[in-house]
């Protein structure tokens, strides 16, 4: 009767834990897994990994990127159409899934994976990954009467995604293998941004700012 007791015992191994302000049991074997999260893998890569690899999916896509405003406004407070230059610098960064910067020397914990995803992106599309994008220009503004101008700039973005795949040289987190869904966007290198005039009429307000 002892000996059957202390099997059921053993097989029913319970764990205690606090959950609430109170004592709960948990199955030893459920307490000790643990899901890592996408970004503790990532900083695995080459830092205790056998094979650290990006699997980019599908063809790279090139489109515009968010519209917006560059440079001041161009008011005309004049009866005649004029013409007016307006100088501006406007700087495109990049964004991911994971919210992890993909510069070397600020995401110094994703050293390994920044370097993979950098090679494998310019094999698999023979174009270089940059961060960020800053252009610089002087635009002439064609603004009639009456009127204020501006000029908007849409820059061109490059986007990929797919999956990176971690097999360690020992069990991490009770695997061998893991699997990370990775997207990213970025500034699209050598690919001219979209510029555009607009102009519109002055409201009161503004001719009484402006104008007098």
């Amino acid at each position: 009767m002892t000996r059957s007791r202390n099997r059921a015992l053993g097989a029913g191994a319970l764990t205690l834990l606090f959950a609430g302000g109170s004592l709960v049991s948990v199955p030893a074997a459920q307490a000790e897994e643990r899901q890592p999260t996408a970004k503790e893998l990532l900083a695995k890569c080459d830092n205790g990994t056998k094979k650290c690899v990006f699997h980019p999916e599908g063809a790279l896509t090139i489109s515009p990127g968010k519209d917006h405003r560059v440079g001041d406004f161009a008011y005309n407070c004049t009866q005649d159409d004029q013409t007016s230059s307006r100088a501006w610098e406007d700087t495109t960064g990049e964004t991911n899934s994971l919210r992890v910067a993909l510069k070397e020397d600020v995401e110094a914990n994703f050293l390994g994976f920044i370097k993979v995803f950098k090679a494998s992106f310019e094999q698999s599309y023979t174009r270089t990954w940059s961060s960020s994008h800053t252009e610089t220009q002087t635009t002439f503004i064609n603004v009639p009467a009456q009127h204020v101008g501006w000029v908007t700039r849409a820059p061109k973005m490059q986007k990929v995604k797919g999956t990176v795949e971690l097999i360690f040289k020992d069990r991490f987190e009770g695997k061998r293998y893991w699997y990370v869904p990775f997207e990213a966007t970025g500034p699209a290198e050598g690919e001219p941004s979209v510029k555009t005039q607009r102009t519109r009429p002055m409201t009161a307000k503004e001719r009484s700012t402006y104008c007098s």
